[in-house]
């Protein structure tokens, strides 16, 4: 399942995608299609982070958001 991902990602954008993802799991795989996206914050990273873990695929990430996931895991 691919759901593609605009605009900004934020706190109550979080819990939607949480539900969707959690509704949708059963094995299936899932990507997030995310060149659209323009702003994130802390939580939406730490999300999107999360996601990359559980095997959730983050499709076309802009390069600023994957420095940022990065960072985070390297604890910098």
């Amino acid at each position: 399942m691919v759901y593609k991902l605009s605009g900004r990602i934020d706190k109550e954008s979080i819990t939607e995608l949480e539900t969707l993802i959690r509704a949708e799991a059963n094995g299936r795989r899932i990507v997030l299609e995310i060149t659209d996206v323009t702003l994130v914050d802390h939580d939406a990273v730490t999300f999107l982070e999360r996601c990359e873990v559980s095997g959730i695929t983050l499709k076309n990430c802009p390069a600023y958001i994957r420095e940022w996931i990065t960072r985070q895991r390297s604890g910098s």
